[in-house]
This record gives structure tokens, C-alpha cells and sequence, in this order.
């Protein structure tokens, strides 16, 4: 059975960092691209990252600088690694690969 499991999120204050993990079972996640997407509250899905097969990452204009993305093939695991968290990066984030998607990992950003 496919399936994405998101974690590491949390509240933080403004400046911050957390990382987030994402594990997969059930497929060989070396193989495939994986997708950062976000959902805001009230707010339509937002694209963050996008790590490719081979490690190479792009980000959004409004994370770059700030987030990584990265894979550790032993563990079947990505990872973003988020600093200097601003209030506007509170969101439920997921990640998507294969045409899977986890149920997501809440991120808050406040003092």
C-alpha cells in the first residue's frame, strides 16, 4: 500500500526553523519526483518545492532562500528543512508524490 507520511510541523515563532519529513512505503521514493505543496487557511493550495529524482531542487519565489528540500534514499524519507519562518508561512503542508498525497503536517508561525 502507497502511502506518504508527513511530519515535523509545529509552532514556531517568527525567525525559526523546523523541518519537516515526509516517509513513503510502499514504493521506492529514489524513483520518483516529490512536490512541497501548502494550504493556507482559507487559501487555495500553494507550490513550494519540487525535489527531482536525482536531488536537484526549485522552490517557489516565496520560500527560495529560506527552505530546502532534500532526500535521504536510505531511510525512503524527504525532508524540508524551513528557516527564518515568517507568519505568512503558516500552513498545513503536504507532500506529493506518484500521485499520492500524506494528510499533512500543520506549521504555525506566531509569537
Amino acid at each position: 500500500q502507497v502511502q506518504l507520511v508527513e511530519s515535523g510541523g509545529g509552532l514556531v515563532q517568527p525567525g525559526g526553523s523546523l523541518r519537516l519529513s515526509c516517509a513513503a512505503s510502499g514504493f521506492t521514493f529514489s524513483s520518483y519526483d516529490v512536490t512541497w505543496v501548502r494550504q493556507a487557511p482559507g487559501k487555495d493550495f500553494e507550490w513550494v518545492s519540487h525535489l527531482n529524482r536525482g536531488g536537484s531542487a526549485a522552490y517557489a519565489d516565496s520560500v527560495k532562500g529560506r527552505f530546502t528540500a532534500s532526500r535521504d534514499n536510505a531511510k525512503n524519507t524527504v525532508y524540508l528543512q524551513m528557516n527564518s519562518l515568517k507568519p505568512e508561512d503558516t500552513a498545513v503542508y503536504y507532500c506529493t508524490s506518484r500521485g499520492n498525497r500524506g494528510q499533512g503536517t500543520q506549521v504555525t508561525v506566531s509569537s
